[in-house]
């Protein structure tokens, strides 16, 4: 029970990764405050339905999670999308959703945060970025720039907020067998399933991450066992490289 008495808000909870980094925490002792746009499909403390484009909702959640919650101890910003393309066929919708969900919503929910922690006596924080956004690939020129991003302001806020007793790391997946890659396989004309059997052969471990494959990762650093770490990317991706 690593999480015994803790309270944690996680984003993206009814995602693939999320529902488990949500259940994976309550299933060791912790609270969990869920937001998404539809919390109806996880089981959670506190639903905190909203949608992260609205920067009112992000300034709030943390304090809306300690409320609910009777305080805040972690905080994992999990949700993400992904739009493909080069920028010569990114639209305006795809640069404001891809900024707004992977940017500017987990820097809204830590500035939010880091004073809830602090007076707290400290915490972790748990970014999601992306194998994508420390080794950009090709034609995914948003996504890779959203993450890349995010992984710079996560080492810049775990150096910045060390000395207050706040842990701030993130973990960075390469493609995940989830909902999300399914959905993006089928608006491509791929059989999802067939699709993702072919993908699992290009990584050295023989398969495509599941979802439990991250979320162990992010509650480890979400946990004790992680107490010397701040600002580090952690990337979890079978051995394979971003191409």
């Amino acid at each position: 029970m690593r999480f015994s008495g803790r309270k944690a808000l996680v984003t993206g909870a009814a995602g693939g990764i999320g529902r488990v980094i949500s259940e994976m925490l309550r299933a060791e002792g912790a609270a969990v405050a869920a937001a998404d746009r539809n919390c109806s499909p996880v089981d959670a403390e506190a639903l905190l339905e909203g949608d992260l484009l609205d920067a009112a909702y992000c300034d709030g959640l943390p304090s809306a999670a300690a409320e609910a919650l009777g305080g805040l101890d972690i905080i994992v910003n999990n949700a993400g999308v992904i739009s493909r393309g080069p920028v010569t066929e990114t639209t305006d919708a795809d640069y404001a959703l891809s900024v707004g969900v992977n940017v500017e919503a987990p820097f809204r929910i830590c500035r939010a945060a880091i004073p809830i922690l602090t007076a707290n006596g400290g915490g972790a924080i748990v970014n999601t970025a992306s194998c994508w956004g420390v080794h950009p690939g090709p034609n995914h020129a948003v996504y890779c720039m959203t993450k890349a991003a995010v992984a710079s302001l996560t080492q810049c806020m775990g150096r910045d907020h060390a000395h207050q007793g706040i842990r701030i790391n993130a973990v960075c997946p390469n493609e995940v067998d989830t909902p999300m890659l399914r959905t993006g396989f089928e608006r491509r004309g791929f059989d999802p399933q067939s699709a993702i059997e072919e993908l699992g052969k290009t990584v050295p471990l023989g398969r495509v991450a599941k979802p439990d494959d991250i979320a162990e990762v992010v509650l480890f650093l979400a946990s004790d066992a992680a107490r010397y770490m701040c600002g580090s990317l952690v990337e979890v991706n079978g051995g394979k490289s971003v191409s």
